[in-house]
């Protein structure tokens, strides 16, 4: 803020500066410009965003949910109020003809956040009334889900080209589309910020924090409403998907502000989960499994939680001869891609003051040289390969270190049923 009053007080005593060698002359009066004048002067960026908006905003979709959660019943014994309606609104956008509309899935997601809401509806531009929508797929891990409104006439389903996240670069253009503390059908334009932002996005198996997953950073204007709204180039494409934003006054008031760092989850990730989506039947996928069940747990309010090495110290981890980083096997299940690859297992456990280890087994340090750490780093390095993809592991045993590689399997891509 100095700065820049710095810099509009020297402009202000630049400019009343009298020109050398004669007298300062008074203003001429400016006639108003033609509407010609005007349409030459639009910058051909405005001109593009203003024709991307037209083209593909009847693709947006406004959401809104609505999830019962009922009452303590001795509450209500006592005269305490009855079941309460929670209400939640969000953006998604259509993919495809067929009508299907991709969102976050914590747009519909139930207050427990292990499940939809109980009440699903959309709108789509220039509709006054809303429509009933039904789950397709959810996949909490990635933050995504695929919803569908079938009494929606099909007249009305606009859906938007995908575009390639992976030929992104820092300073393209973006447009974010969505409905900002529920003002619908509004628009932002920025620009790519970063596209390998590291973050934890959605929600880990056990309900905690998200898999860290590489996400579009934007200055693009996103705020609560915006979730699950597109983020598009300069060609009208979606790129990514808007998900979360950083807010420094969030912190203090708990209620998130735009700062100009929003983050969008690649649309390339989406591409690859749809097919997997659609196939759900309402049910829930998951990132991909090799079939390992980490060997080291901390105990926790929650109970015994799985860790990476990285919370011992390093002393203990030079007396129990392991590494400074990396994810103990405990278990390896039979006929899982880890079983043919050779993993083996812990045979030795061992209990120590706040937890415990199982000894003698394998320790996987890196995924394709991505650095491992606990299930979660494993879930991030795994989370946009398929069903036969080959990886390569970073095995520590005993003193041993080598590489082992690992093909993905149907076994890997899991979908619990609703």
């Amino acid at each position: 803020m100095l700065v820049l009053i710095g810099l509009g007080l020297g402009a202000t005593f630049l400019r009343d500066q009298v020109p050398l060698g004669g007298a300062q002359t008074a203003p001429q009066p400016q006639s108003a410009p033609t509407p010609a004048q005007e349409a030459a002067a639009k910058l051909q960026n405005e001109q593009n965003t203003i024709d991307v908006v037209a083209r593909f905003e009847p693709g947006l979709v406004f959401i809104s949910t609505e999830d019962v959660v009922a009452q303590d019943p001795f509450m209500m014994m006592m005269g305490g109020e009855q079941d309460e309606v929670r209400q939640g609104l969000g953006s998604g956008f259509f993919v495809n003809q067929a009508g299907d509309i991709l969102t976050n899935y914590h747009v519909v997601a139930d207050g427990s956040g292990q499940g939809a809401a109980d009440r699903i509806t959309v709108r789509v531009m220039d509709q006054d009334t809303s429509v009933e929508a039904e789950v397709i797929g959810l996949a909490p891990q990635y933050d995504l889900a695929l919803i569908r409104a079938p009494k929606l006439a099909r007249s009305l389903v606009r859906p938007i080209p995908l575009g390639d996240s992976a030929a992104l670069r820092p300073g393209q253009k973006a447009i974010a589309m969505g409905a900002p503390f529920g003002l619908d059908f509004s628009v932002t334009e920025g620009i790519v910020s970063s596209t390998e932002r590291q973050i934890p996005i959605g929600f880990s198996a056990s309900g905690g924090q998200g898999i860290t997953q590489k996400a579009i950073q934007t200055d693009a204007a996103i705020n609560p409403g915006n979730s699950g709204g597109p983020l598009l180039d300069s060609g009208g494409r979606v790129i990514g998907i808007n998900t979360q934003i950083y807010s420094p006054s969030g912190q203090s008031t708990g209620v998130g502000q735009s700062a100009g760092v929003g983050f969008a989850i690649p649309i390339n990730t989406a591409r690859s989960l749809l097919p997997r989506l659609q196939a759900a039947s309402g049910g829930t996928v998951y990132a991909p499994v090799i079939g390992v069940r980490a060997g080291l747990l901390v105990q926790s309010r929650q109970g015994e939680l799985p860790v990476g090495l990285s919370v011992l110290s390093s002393s203990g981890k030079r007396q129990l001869k392991l590494p400074e980083r990396g994810l103990v096997v405990g278990e390896v299940e039979p006929d899982s891609p880890a079983a043919r690859a050779g993993l083996r297992a812990g045979t030795q456990p061992q209990r120590f003051p706040g937890g415990a280890v199982v000894l003698g087994g394998d320790v996987i340090t890196a995924v394709d040289g991505q650095t491992v750490d606990a299930i979660e780093d494993l879930q991030a390095a795994l989370i946009d390969k398929a069903q036969g993809d080959t990886v390569t592991l970073t095995v520590v045993r005993g003193e041993e270190k080598r590489e082992v590689g690992l093909t993905l399997d149907a076994s890997s891509f899991q979908t619990q049923e609703p």
